[in-house]
């Protein structure tokens, strides 16, 4: 398997002058610790208006930062919202290919169509047409990322022909990935030949069962929305790696109960009245169990190897770990990391060949794949 960190910004009140300066600076920290460690992904969502659960709103400045600041990381966008309302196929093009150019071709390119009413009011997209706003948008984009001059005439996207600059170095494109957040998505994101990036929220026997059916679908049905397959199932958990299970509960499942609290209340359907709702008070004054969140690896490195040596046998590709949530503090990250690098990642790396050899003989044909 391979590893990634997640990144949402998240910002719980009260906030200070220096409270989102802190956030980015201590994130790029973080990351640049990751590259010099072996993780082999960091993930950055697009959010808007989204307050203490995502201060997280332009993600390509990210991590053009990031790309400054390590040598072999991958640098994936998890996601871009695509829906036009957005991000115009055209400027999610160039961001992209300018990115993967500065990077030298460093990037994972992941799409969504987001679902909170937050964000689609905000930018005027309906909800009922956001999907096919998603698949339209992307296979304008993919186009705009060939070798010559485009033009698409869609329902969403009217688009007259013109080269659009630069190209990305990655040919024929960065890898492509999808949001998954069930598994219908999951098997939308096969047919079209996509890497899925979905929450653990299923145990892993059921996790294997959606990963064979994905593997199946890509090998028999899919018709890439892309120029070539990116066959990868990756999960996201929540994650603290501490000496002792104790210490490992103490540090990181607040930040991931906030993290799944937050998740709630803007998906789940509550009142949010911009720049006055207090969700971490709200989050304190919440009966105890009231929050839900992924905590997968979360623990000692013993318990966290368990958990690993299931998402390895289910042949997940990725674990991709939330390393900031809720008020989780920085010199904690950076010791988790270190210690998780230390204690685990050698081993699964080390065994990461033999997944490879795996999966293609769940491909049937590996050389029609990125």
């Amino acid at each position: 398997m391979k590893f990634g960190i997640f990144y949402e910004m998240q910002l719980p009140k009260p906030w200070g002058p220096t409270s989102e300066l802190d956030i980015f600076q201590q994130s790029l920290e973080q990351v640049a610790l990751a590259d010099e460690l072996g993780y082999d992904y960091v993930w950055v969502v697009e959010h808007h208006f989204l307050e203490e659960y995502s201060h997280s709103s332009a993600p390509e400045i990210f991590l053009a930062a990031a790309s400054q600041r390590t040598e072999n990381i991958r640098l994936g966008h998890g996601i871009v919202l695509m829906p036009p309302g957005y991000n115009h196929p055209a400027r999610t093009s160039e961001r992209i290919a300018t990115l993967d150019l500065i990077s030298h071709g460093r990037v994972d390119f992941g799409t969504g169509e987001s679902s909170s009413d937050m964000e689609l009011g905000g930018f005027g997209v309906e909800r009922a047409e956001k999907r096919a706003m998603w698949e339209e948008s992307l296979r304008c984009l993919v186009g705009m990322f060939r070798d010559k001059p485009w033009e698409f005439h869609g329902k969403y996207v009217d688009f007259p022909e013109r080269n659009v600059i630069p190209k990305p170095l990655q040919k024929p494109h960065p890898p492509l990935w999808m949001a998954c957040s069930n598994p219908d998505a999951i098997y939308t994101a096969a047919k079209h030949g996509l890497g899925t990036l979905g929450f653990d929220f299923a145990h892993a026997a059921e996790l294997k069962v959606r990963r064979e059916e994905y593997y199946r679908i890509i090998r028999d049905e899919c018709e890439p929305i892309g120029d070539a397959v990116n066959a990868q199932y990756a999960v996201v958990s929540g994650f603290m790696c501490c000496p002792q299970d104790a210490d490992a509960a103490e540090k990181g499942m607040p930040g991931m109960r906030f993290f799944g609290y937050a998740l709630s209340h803007y998906y789940g359907g509550n009142q949010h009245q911009p720049g006055a709702t207090d969700i971490m008070r709200s989050f304190n004054e919440a009966p105890a169990g009231a929050e839900t969140g992924p905590f997968g690896c979360i623990g000692s490195p013993r318990t966290i190897r368990e958990r690993l040596l299931a998402y390895e046998e289910a042949g997940v590709d990725q674990v991709i770990l939330v390393a900031q949530a809720g008020a989780t503090r920085h010199h904690d990250i950076m010791s988790s990391l270190r210690l998780f690098a230390r204690e685990l990642l050698p081993e699964f790396k080390e065994r990461d060949a033999a997944h490879q050899r795996r999966r293609d003989t769940w491909l049937g044909q590996p050389a029609t794949v990125v």
